[in-house]
């Protein structure tokens, strides 16, 4: 559904996105996790073809996104990081209009989401918070059930009880059989709801994670009675550290081959427990991004 293929962004000396080759299938859920400035809303805007790429192209359903930009936004709903809304309508009429501009009568699921958001939809715009707004724009977002969903940022501004709401929402369109791309800085919802995570940092995409295969993966941490003889032979083992008697690992596969290794090692003390993104992000961004 889409793809980039060396996508780039320079402004003037600055390069803001740096050779980005992403695909999204259908019915996947993706991620750009990323600090602020990290490239995640210039890949978004390069994709929907608000801005030029300096190099590289980008493909929604075979459609070039700067070249036939029209037609590819066809199949996307976007959800940008700044809104700015009609606030001269109330939410209905903002809803109607915007299904009206797709073609795409009102759609019968509308109020049944608008009560799953909490959104009065009778109210003016003008006179919504922050929060509502967003949460009205999302609607726009969701009820079209375009091919593909791209959203900057989507959970700013939202409460707790709304974040899980939305998360489960996205969860939805991907089963529907809907592409899903989303950036963030929060590491907890793109753990939860993708089947693949890309870390950028500084405009680059320096890991590009299988969600599926990090649930597999554990970090162990061990005090050994003597010293490692080096680090373990076993496949699983993706990451060694050792600092006397305390080791470190990163490891992805059966726990026998790896109790028996400590064993063997004496271990007296031991602590094992799911990798998480949070290992793979502060392994580029540091224990403070």
């Amino acid at each position: 559904m889409l793809r980039t293929e060396e996508l780039t962004k320079n402004y003037g000396g600055f390069r803001a996105l740096d050779h980005l080759s992403v695909a999204v299938a259908p019915g996947e859920v993706c991620g750009l996790l990323g600090p602020n400035g990290s490239g995640k809303s210039t890949a978004l805007r390069l994709i929907l073809g608000f801005l030029r790429p300096s190099a590289g192209t980008a493909q929604i359903a075979g459609h070039d996104c700067w070249q036939d930009s029209v037609n590819a936004r066809r199949h996307v709903s976007y959800l940008p990081g700044e809104l700015r809304l009609y606030e001269n309508m109330n939410g209905r009429q903002l809803v109607q209009f915007l299904m009206r501009l797709r073609n795409l009568p009102e759609s019968s699921e509308l109020d049944g989401l608008a009560r799953s958001f909490e959104i009065d939809l009778s109210r003016p715009i003008a006179n919504l918070s922050s929060g509502m707004k967003r949460k009205l724009a999302l609607l726009q977002v969701l009820l079209p059930h375009s091919p593909l969903i791209i959203l900057d940022e989507p959970t700013n501004t939202l409460d707790p009880t709304m974040r899980d709401e939305l998360l489960g929402q996205l969860r939805q369109a991907g089963t529907r059989g809907q592409a899903v791309l989303f950036s963030s800085h929060v590491l907890s919802e793109v753990e939860r709801i993708c089947d693949r995570v890309g870390v950028l940092k500084n405009g680059r995409l320096v890991h590009l994670q299988k969600m599926a295969e990090l649930k597999e993966a554990r970090r162990a941490r061990a005090t050994l009675g003597r010293p490692a003889s080096g680090s373990p032979d076993l496949p699983g083992v993706r990451a060694f550290d050792t600092t006397g008697s305390q080791v470190q690992m990163e490891y992805a596969g059966p726990l026998p081959p790896l109790l028996e290794w400590l064993a063997r090692h004496d271990a007296n003390d031991l602590q094992i427990e799911p990798l998480g993104l949070a290992a793979i992000y502060h392994r580029y961004h540091g224990n403070n991004a």
